[in-house]
């Protein structure tokens, strides 16, 4: 059955990428559903015997690589946390195969769309049951590849293209970190299996390494280069540009790739190698600062976007940087909470973004809508239940695992918790008036497409509704019915077990009550908030926008990572690249090359050919000149 987990959305992706033109579209998307969908439910059968009977194994599909000291399986490592992040990814790939047969449907790629899907899902698989790096690094490179395939699915749109190609560069850089890293592991340790490596860590607790001229402890080094992978994958602050670019990708990639799979690749790494980090004091408050940067950052510029589906997206990447600081508190199981929840609530947003961009065909700009919360009553109503868990409204999943977050870095008891918890308050407040401006200025108001007859909007089909109706069931009652198995003293002692590591014991104090009413207080606060200055006087927020001009165009410009990139690294590689293609490339390679050679035989025919004059003395002469020379050389030989 567990190999099975791993085979289907292969199999799947295989039978619709080779076979789907034979099959037709209509089959494709059964196959690929139906099967992704059996190994959602395989999943949930192994998170349950995990559960109830402490499952763990370590299953060896094949030798993959022996090579000296080096021995690397390809095997499935079922534990809690693999078997957690099997749950998550699966169900929502599923949710988001059926959806896409709905929202897909005037496509004429979707078999090949399908295909994409499985594979990445096959890849995602491989990465969270690896038990090595090596396996973690492949699924870890699958997901890339895949996401470049997705995002630049309609590779005809020059802005899809681009989104791709950025998508893979930025994440090449922090994987080039995550490699050296793992370099650094096999030279320390002669090794990439995770229980080797994690079993010798304290061993070289006092071990020092010289990088780049500067001596690092070589835990820290480890856990930096390891981290800058994961800031990468999970779009962290510096490395964070790529995620709202790739909203270019249709609305079902968004949900799969940026909700609940690739850019929680991240977190899963850091929680996955707590053995390793939680010997590094240094590397957690760097991961715990990079965190509520992350979060507090992406907050403040959704404040200020118009399209539907970048709003989410800053909101995704506000939310990793909350489960990245939680690590960095060395609350890991928190961030796994939050990663679990996060997941439903977020794909139930992005594809409810998805319904509301296909009824109004095609539009994204939230300020080309308004008025249609009757006309899109499911949609509305299953986004307002989406709004809700993410902002934390009391009693819903992202109630339990947000405050879960700021009370674990309150209780930390040092600068940088006290720090993480002041923002992750104050960046709640802000998520909390980002995402009920999308709803008011989505649904209420007055109508404003001047494109688009009202009455021409209309809800989206059952098989798009179906899945936003059980992503909606996990946003509601996930955060209730987990949270004692997942930070509750059993979930400690009994469910998490060896697969998360604690150095020191987590805190089982409780933060002031005025501490834990904050949080819902604000986030209450907001909605009558949100109300007033989007729906009920729209222009007060232009006119605190334009009395703020200067820090409004800052938010809108996004802090201006993209242009300060350009100036440094994309347009001087341009110019470097240009200056390569004339000077070396066009003057020395082809000039001396394939150019030069074909200039001189050209030559050298011209001046040939003019001895093809046609006068029998001419060649009489070169005859007699020729066995003259042939003459003299036998003679004087």
């Amino acid at each position: 059955m567990e190999i099975s987990i791993l085979a289907l959305p292969l199999i799947a992706s295989i039978i619709s990428g080779f076979f789907g033109k034979f099959i037709g579209d209509r089959n494709s998307e059964i196959i690929t559903s139906l099967l992704v969908s059996i190994s959602a439910i395989f999943s949930g059968l192994v998170l349950y015997e995990v559960i109830v009977n402490q499952y763990q194994d370590n299953i060896v599909i094949a030798t993959w690589i022996s090579s000296g000291s080096l021995e690397v399986n390809w095997s499935m490592k079922i534990d809690s946390l693999s078997a957690v992040m099997l749950v998550v990814v699966t169900s929502v790939s599923a949710l988001v195969h059926v959806y896409s047969i709905g929202y897909m449907s005037h496509d004429p790629h979707k078999p090949r769309f399908m295909a994409y899907l499985s594979l990445f899902t096959f890849a995602m698989l491989m990465l969270v049951t690896s038990d090595n790096f090596i396996q973690l690094f492949f699924g870890w490179e699958g997901v890339g590849l895949c996401s470049y395939f997705l995002i630049g699915f309609w590779f005809k749109k020059e802005s899809a293209n681009k989104a791709a190609i950025k998508a893979f560069v930025v994440n090449r850089v922090g994987d080039f970190g995550f490699a050296l890293g793992i370099f650094l592991i096999f030279y320390l340790f002669g090794t990439v299996n995770y229980s080797e490596v994690f079993n010798q860590i304290s061993s070289i607790t006092d071990k020092n390494l010289v990088f780049l001229g500067i001596t690092f402890n070589a835990i820290d080094l480890i856990c930096l280069l390891l981290f800058i992978g994961a800031m990468g994958k999970s779009a962290q602050i510096l490395l964070h540009t790529w995620l709202p670019d790739a909203m270019e990708g249709p609305t079902p990639v968004s949900a799969l790739i940026h909700a609940a799979t690739m850019v929680t690749a991240g977190v899963f790494l850091v929680v996955r190698c707590s053995p390793i980090f939680e010997y590094s004091e240094f590397a957690l408050n760097i991961i715990t600062i990079v965190g509520m940067s992350t979060a507090f950052f992406a907050a403040t510029v959704a404040l200020v976007q118009n399209d539907i589906k970048k709003i989410i997206a800053y909101s995704t990447c506000s939310q990793l940087g909350y489960m990245f600081f939680a690590t960095g508190v060395g609350a890991y199981n928190v961030a796994m909470f939050h990663l679990f929840t996060h997941a439903f609530f977020k794909a139930l947003l992005f594809l409810g973004s998805g319904s509301v961009i296909h009824a109004f065909k095609d539009e994204q700009n939230i300020n080309n809508m308004g008025g249609v919360w009757k006309k899109l009553p499911y949609t509305y109503s299953l986004m307002i239940i989406g709004t809700l868990a993410l902002t934390g409204f009391p009693y819903l999943s992202g109630f339990y695992s947000k405050d879960a977050i700021i009370e674990f870095a309150y209780l930390r008891g040092n600068t940088t918790g006290y720090y993480a918890a002041g923002i992750g308050i104050f960046t709640a407040l802000l998520t909390s008036i980002y995402s009920w401006r999308l709803i008011f200025k989505t649904f209420h108001g007055n109508y404003n497409n001047k494109q688009i007859n009202i009455n021409d909007t209309h809800e989206s089909p059952i098989v798009m509704l179906i899945p936003l109706v059980l992503l909606s069931v996990g946003a509601i009652f996930a955060g209730f019915l987990f949270k004692e198995l997942f930070i509750g003293k059993q979930g400690l002692d009994y469910f998490w077990g060896d697969s998360i590591f604690f150095l020191k014991p987590l805190s089982t104090d409780h933060p002031p009550l005025w501490f834990l009413l904050l949080t819902p207080i604000l986030v209450i606060i907001s909605i009558p908030l949100a109300y007033y200055l989007f729906v009920k006087n729209k222009k007060l927020p232009e006119q605190i926008a334009n009395i703020n001009k200067p820090l409004y165009q800052f938010l809108l410009n996004k802090w201006y990572f993209d242009e300060l990139y350009d100036a440094l690294f994309v347009n001087p590689s341009k110019k470097f690249g240009l200056f390569l293609w004339k000077f070396f490339d066009l003057k020395i390679i082809d000039g001396f090359g394939p150019d030069g050679i074909s200039s001189l035989i050209k030559k050298f025919s011209i001046k040939a050919n003019k001895f093809q004059s046609g006068y029998i003395y001419q060649y009489a002469f070169v005859m007699l000149l020729g066995f003259s020379a042939l003459l003299t050389f036998l003679i004087v030989k």
